[in-house]
């Protein structure tokens, strides 16, 4: 009777937790553009008064959010998730490209870390293509001072819009893509004097580059560079102090140059296109390894023996003069 009572608990608390499982917020649409970064924050308040135990919860539950694909394990390539802390706001955020046109469906579920509770939000992104076509003129900073997540609040994201608006005066500027420096090769601070990871934010154009940009790569600032110091710019101010941009990591696209050779890197997360497979060689020559075998194992071997053998004679053939020591020692004064 009382491991049937045990049984009994036990589906019952299986039951009521897949009921806090279930439970989920009504479908967002959002809408993003090819070319345009995306940048969805996924606000702590509306999960919070979804939980079940705490219908008026703390604003400081800690609470980590997980966003998938649907009925994928992990989110598609062009999208990234960044949250650092359960205390602090995450951010879905990417720059979709003409391949991703179409809608797209993200499941993200949010956990709260005191009570273990979940609540989930299904999201249907449609991905609409660029009204204006691809950007011809590209310029891809580095700032140095700021992590990415805090770059993706609009309070930051507007200030550096009007930074290199006040540089780049025309109408077609947009910002098309923002990556952390992590992500791009780049390594982590140390924990010291709160350094910053950096952050790439990529802008474009429909005009050319200003005079600022071109100056920043001359040859002579190029070779200021080298040097490891400042390159002389007149728009300098329209980003410092908030904005400390590495100027010799300045990139310029210029895709109306189709001699241009300068380009961004690009780091891939070692994901396979859709509808590619690896494919081995299989001509690959034979190798015979019975060289490498006698060199591996034969030649330690041989030079372990030949210690034995000198520990040996040190330890055995030389107690003739021992025994004689031992002799002289023993005979009467």
């Amino acid at each position: 009777m009382a491991g049937q009572g045990l049984t009994v608990s036990c589906f019952l608390a299986v039951v009521l937790f897949s009921g806090i499982l279930t439970a989920s917020l009504p479908v967002l649409q959002l809408s993003a553009v090819v070319g345009k970064i995306f940048i969805h924050e996924l606000e702590r308040e509306g999960f919070e008064y979804s939980f079940t135990e705490h219908p008026e919860p703390p604003s400081d539950s800690p609470i980590t959010f997980h966003a998938n694909l649907l009925d994928h394990p992990d989110l598609p390539w062009w999208l990234r998730y960044i949250q650092r802390t359960p205390f602090q706001t995450g951010y879905l955020y990417g720059s979709a490209t003409d391949k991703e046109v179409g809608t797209q469906t993200i499941e993200v579920t949010a956990y709260n870390r005191y009570t273990y509770e979940t609540v989930r939000q299904t999201m249907v992104i449609s991905i609409d293509p660029s009204p204006d076509g691809e950007i011809p003129y590209q310029a891809d900073f580095f700032v140095k001072n700021w992590n990415v997540e805090e770059v993706l609040a609009t309070d930051v994201y507007e200030l550096f819009q009007q930074a290199v608006d006040s540089m780049w005066e025309q109408e077609g500027f947009v910002v098309i893509n923002i990556s952390s420096a992590l992500d791009r090769g780049g390594r982590v601070p140390l924990p010291i004097e709160n350094r910053k990871e950096g952050v790439y934010i990529k802008v474009g154009s429909k005009d050319p580059f200003t005079e600022c940009l071109t100056e920043a790569k001359s040859p002579e600032n190029r070779y200021r560079c080298k040097l490891e110091q400042h390159p002389v710019l007149t728009c300098y101010d329209s980003f410092s102090p908030r904005f400390k941009v590495d100027w010799c990591n300045l990139t310029l696209i210029d895709l109306t140059d189709i001699n241009t050779t300068e380009t961004v890197p690009a780091y891939g997360d070692g994901v396979l296109d859709p509808g590619t497979e690896f494919n081995p060689p299989d001509d690959a020559p034979d190798r015979a390894f019975f060289y490498d075998f006698l060199l591996t194992f034969l030649l330690p071997l041989l030079l372990g023996l030949l210690l034995c053998l000198i520990l040996a004679y040190i330890m055995c053939g030389r107690r003739e003069g021992v025994h004689q020591r031992d002799m002289k020692t023993s005979e009467p004064i």
